[in-house]
């Protein structure tokens, strides 16, 4: 069986005519809307809000540690307040290198990117693999495998 890939580019909610009388607002295409959730939350690692780094994930989000998986916004934000300072993140500014999305259907795409944490003495980078789902109006992570 052959897999259908959309391409993120044309990806969109669209609401059917008979659901609604009035046309329905235009909306951000999926690749702008997700690279601008991603530089939204590494603008809130860099500036050392948890609360805001973690909006982009859902609530029943899933991370891929080396340990096993987290479940749920609550416990991925556990891993990662330790380094939250209030003026900034302990490891690093981070940063995103976008390198390929991929629409899976309407509602969901998957993000490949490398990460960099820049910090005063040391360069850290690795690899992500995020799938985002469109929950009302906004594109969250459902799944995280960073590396």
């Amino acid at each position: 069986m052959r897999a259908l890939l959309v391409p993120i580019a044309m990806m969109a909610v669209a609401v059917p005519a008979a659901a609604s009388a009035a046309p329905a607002p235009a909306q951000v295409p999926a690749e702008t809307a997700i690279r601008q959730a991603m530089e939204a939350s590494a603008t809130a690692w860099n500036a050392g809000d948890l609360a805001r780094f973690m909006a982009v994930y859902a609530d029943d989000a899933v991370f891929v540690t080396p340990k096993g998986l987290l479940r749920g916004k609550e416990a991925i934000a556990a891993k990662y307040r330790p380094s939250f300072r209030g003026v900034g993140n302990a490891r690093g500014a981070l940063t995103f290198a976008f390198l390929e999305m991929r629409g899976i259907d309407p509602r969901h795409a998957m993000l490949f990117a490398r990460w960099t944490l820049t910090g005063p003495s040391t360069v850290e980078s690795g690899m992500t693999t995020l799938v985002f789902e469109r929950r009302g109006a906004a594109w969250q992570i459902i799944a995280d495998h960073s590396s």
